[in-house]
């Protein structure tokens, strides 16, 4: 998910005393993330005598005993690469970008993989770039040690559909902020790794048609008493980098602190650690992140909808992908049409609810190509 910037002069007026406000107030809200975590007395239990005479002669006892250790106030540090920011990201794309219409993709045809995909098929495997600490969608199974999750399985659809062997997959771990970089690059065949399909991010890579829709939603302690966006007014928010998900966070709230880290799992143990009062994504992933703890909810309503695509790269005059889009596509026809999708929702994302099923595909026409 990505941070929107609104056009126009009036947006940009807007925009203009938000961010006027933030920087007033940044370094305040900067201070209260670093040190949320601080271990040591809480404010509420006062001073000397809080505790009256017994405890103040326990204490006296132990300052005794304890002589010449100092005391320390223990800061949990925030995960590694996390950045703090109080403003939106100048690298951050525009979610609200219209300038395309991203979601069609290549139909699928009648050809074999042999011919879609040759150096795929020579090399014996297929590369796929994915996040192996995202719970239901693709993390290690602790009991087997091996990669699973929904992600996880329609790569081996996928895979299945090229070799015959669903086992012929190399994985590779991704953040949300270099997976368009490997795919560029050429380091993975394709990335699955719950990457909505934007018009921004289609001026980098391509996308095949939505394997499924997620929706933005927010997560918090129980009886935190945020319930919907407009309680994260002036507090922290967690968020992975290079995704989507702060963008209606600057739209909507004059003051926001936002940690950006490398996984969803470090937004688990910031909220953990206190360091952070929310997350917002989507809910697919949010649900994968309670089911790890059970005093985390998903609050409010659905927000802003991200389709899932499966990332490819740009055909080059060197390197045409858009056999390898078809041969996607194709898969996902496939799962469609014999129910595997159906049960890849059952298996891993039953507790969003009943099954909505898998996005309807658009193809673009023939003879645009």
């Amino acid at each position: 998910m990505t941070a929107g910037v609104r056009t126009g002069s009036g947006a940009r007026g807007h925009g203009a005393r938000r961010r006027a406000r933030r920087v007033a107030l940044g370094g305040v809200l900067v201070a209260a993330l670093a040190f949320g975590a601080a271990c040591g007395v809480d404010d509420d239990e006062g001073g000397p005598g809080a505790g009256g005479p017994e405890r103040d002669a326990t204490a006296e006892s132990a300052g005794i005993a304890g002589a010449g250790i100092p005391d320390i106030d223990a800061v949990m540090p925030l995960p590694a690469g996390a950045v703090i920011s109080t403003d939106v990201p100048a690298s951050l794309p525009d979610e609200n970008d219209e300038s395309c219409d991203p979601l069609p993709s290549l139909r699928p045809n009648d050809a074999t993989p042999a011919e879609r995909v040759p150096r795929i098929l020579e090399r014996g495997r297929l590369i796929v770039g994915l996040d192996q600490g995202s719970n239901l969608f693709s993390f290690r199974d602790p009991a087997s040690g091996q990669l699973t999750g929904f992600d996880v399985d329609l790569a081996r659809e996928i895979a299945a559909d090229i070799f015959g062997d669903p086992r012929q997959v190399e994985f590779r771990s991704l953040t949300s902020s270099n997976r368009l970089e490997a795919l560029e690059n050429d380091q993975v065949d394709v990335v699955i790794r719950s990457m909505s399909i934007t018009c921004a991010r289609r001026e980098r890579v391509t996308f095949s048609v939505p394997y499924y829709q997620a929706y933005q939603r927010v997560l918090a302690v129980r009886g935190s008493g945020i319930t919907e966006i407009e309680h994260l007014e002036g507090k922290r928010v967690c968020v992975a980098a290079g995704t989507t998900s702060a963008s209606r966070l600057w739209e909507e709230l004059d003051r926001i602190t936002v940690l950006s880290v490398n996984t969803w799992a470090d937004c688990l143990v910031a909220i953990q650690q206190n360091q952070v009062d929310a997350i917002t994504t989507d809910d697919a992933i949010l649900v994968g992140i309670t089911a790890q703890d059970p005093y985390l909810e998903i609050v409010g309503p659905q927000l802003d909808a991200e389709p899932y695509g499966v990332g490819i790269a740009k055909s080059t005059p060197g390197d045409n992908t858009d056999g390898l889009v078809r041969q996607v596509n194709s898969t996902l026809e496939r799962i469609r049409a014999d129910g595997t999708w159906n049960r890849m929702y059952s298996t891993w994302l039953s507790g969003l609810g009943p099954n909505p099923g898998m996005p309807v595909p658009r193809y673009v026409p023939e003879e645009q190509r």
